[in-house]
C-alpha cells in the first residue's frame, strides 16, 4: 500500500478514520490506531477541556500515533490548537477554513498537517499554504461537503494531477475495493468517516448507528447549501429543510431552523426525528457493528486479496 502517507504518519497502512463530530471520540480514534490505520479525534463538537481529556485518554490507550480534526471555524480555536501543541499531538486535520491561518504554527511544532478540500482550486491552495497533505472529498462524503457537487470518481484523480503533495481519497470510501479505486485514481491514502460511525468504538448513539446501518439507496441528500452543504438522513428535519429551501428561504432563516446543538440532538442523543443525522450515501452499503479494527483488517485483507488477483492472467487486458 501506499508508502508516501504512512511515512507522514508513522502508520502501519494509509488508512485515516475521520474526525466526524459527535461520533469520533477516543475509544475510537486509539481503537483505528491500535489497527495500524490513522485514529482522529472530533474536535468540533468538544469543548477545550473535553479535547485535552479525550487526548489524554487516547494516550493512555495507544502509543501508536493518532491526530486531531480541527474545523478552522471553531469559535475558540486557539484555546484547542493551545492544547494540541502542549498535549504532543502528531497529526492535525484541518477543514473548513483558510489553512494559512494555522499550519505553520502547527508544523512548527512537529505537527503533520492535512487539510480537507473539496476543489482543485481549494486543494491548490492548501498547498500553497504549506500543508504536507490533502483530503480530496467528494460530494457522496456525509458532514459537510462541497458546494461544487464533484464527485470523488471526477474529484480525486483532478486533484492527484494538480498537486505534488500527497492525496487521500474520501467520499464513498468504505472497504477494499473502494480504497482499490481510490488508489487507481492517483489517491495514496482514504479518509473514511461513515463506516467508522456504525462500530463498536464509536460515540454515536445505538438508535442513529441502527439508522445508519438501516439505510437503503437514496436515503440521503444534501441540503443548507447557502449554509453550510451537510448530507443529511431523511427524517422530519431534513424534510423541513428541503421545504425552507424550496421555498426560498434565506440563509439566516435557514440558521435559525438549524438552532443550536442540533447535531448533538441526532447523532449523540439519538433524536432520529428532530435531530440533525449526518452521514454519507455509502451508508446504503454498511451492514453490521463491527469493531474498528475489524474494519481495518477486513479492509486491508480484501485490498491485499483484489491486488493480488490483478496479477491473475485473465486481468491482463
Amino acid at each position: 500500500m501506499k508508502q508516501r502517507v504512512t511515512d507522514l504518519f508513522g502508520t502501519e497502512v494509509p488508512v485515516v478514520q475521520a474526525g466526524m463530530i459527535w461520533c469520533s471520540g477516543w475509544e475510537l480514534a486509539a481503537a483505528v490506531s491500535e489497527a495500524g490505520g490513522l485514529g482522529l479525534i472530533g474536535a468540533g463538537s468538544m469543548y477545550p477541556e473535553v479535547l485535552r481529556t479525550h487526548i489524554r485518554k487516547a494516550q493512555t490507550a495507544t502509543d501508536k500515533p493518532f491526530g486531531v480534526n480541527l474545523p478552522l471555524l471553531y469559535p475558540d480555536i486557539e484555546t484547542h490548537v493551545a492544547s494540541i501543541v502542549e498535549l504532543g499531538v502528531r497529526v492535525v486535520f484541518t477543514s473548513a477554513g483558510n489553512p494559512k491561518t494555522w499550519t505553520g504554527h502547527l508544523q512548527a511544532h512537529g505537527i503533520r498537517v492535512v487539510h480537507v478540500v473539496s476543489s482543485v482550486k481549494f486543494a491548490l491552495k492548501a498547498e500553497d499554504a504549506g500543508v504536507d497533505a490533502v483530503v480530496a472529498e467528494g460530494f457522496e462524503a456525509g458532514g459537510h461537503n462541497g458546494r461544487e457537487e464533484t464527485t470523488t470518481l471526477c474529484l480525486v484523480p483532478a486533484v492527484a494531477d494538480a498537486c505534488a503533495i500527497p492525496v487521500l481519497a474520501a467520499g464513498g470510501i468504505h472497504d477494499g475495493r473502494s480504497t482499490l479505486a481510490a488508489f487507481a485514481l492517483g489517491a495514496e491514502g482514504v479518509q473514511i468517516g461513515s463506516r467508522f460511525v456504525a462500530t463498536v468504538e464509536s460515540s454515536a448513539h445505538p438508535a442513529f448507528n441502527a439508522r445508519v446501518i438501516g439505510a437503503q439507496e437514496g436515503d440521503t441528500a444534501l441540503g443548507l447549501k447557502q449554509l453550510t452543504p451537510v448530507r443529511l438522513l431523511h427524517n422530519p428535519f431534513a424534510a423541513a429543510v428541503r421545504a425552507a429551501e424550496a421555498r426560498g428561504a434565506s440563509p439566516e432563516e435557514l440558521a435559525a431552523l438549524l438552532g443550536r446543538g442540533r447535531a448533538k440532538r441526532g447523532m449523540f442523543e439519538g433524536d432520529l426525528e428532530e435531530g440533525e443525522l449526518e452521514i454519507g450515501q455509502v451508508s446504503a452499503l454498511l451492514d453490521g457493528l463491527p469493531t474498528a479494527g475489524e474494519v481495518v483488517r477486513t479492509l486491508v485483507s480484501d485490498y491485499r486479496r483484489l491486488t493480488a488477483g490483478m496479477q491473475d492472467p485473465h486481468f491482463t487486458w
